[in-house]
């Protein structure tokens, strides 16, 4: 069974777990650099979850938007600002500049219809956070 969606009444199962939003080092917008600028995602329902069309967004209005995937139960995947070949467990936006900012941020997880599944905000300090 894969599930999909779901309604602005129902908690999402996949959930923002981790922003790492400053990446270790100097800023210097290489791709390794900005690979490790990253938002982790959990499935934390006992099935899977098509997350196909699904958004993940800053509030500057950067988009991603998922590809075909789908995120086994109790599962994780990372997706990473820079760029990178795609697998089960790592996304990767594409980026050449980076997305999640270092000073205070929100990262919001949407449905494909633009719902709220799920939010996370940081402040100045730090480099990661649990959500």
């Amino acid at each position: 069974m894969i599930a999909t969606g779901g309604s602005a009444q129902a908690a999402s199962k996949v959930q923002i777990y981790r922003v790492y939003y400053n990446s270790p080092g100097t800023d210097n917008r290489s791709n390794a650099s900005l690979n490790a600028e990253y938002v982790v995602l959990k499935n934390a329902d006992s099935v899977r979850h098509s997350i196909k069309s699904w958004t993940l967004r800053d509030k500057s209005g950067h988009i991603y938007t998922f590809p075909t995937f789908t995120l086994g139960a109790r599962k994780y995947v990372t997706i990473h600002t820079g760029r990178g070949a795609n697998t089960s467990s790592n996304l990767y936006w594409g980026s050449g500049a980076y997305i999640w900012n270092n000073t205070g941020d929100t990262a919001y997880l949407r449905w494909p219809g633009g719902t709220l599944a799920d939010s996370c905000s940081w402040g100045s300090s730090g480099s990661a956070k649990y959500c």
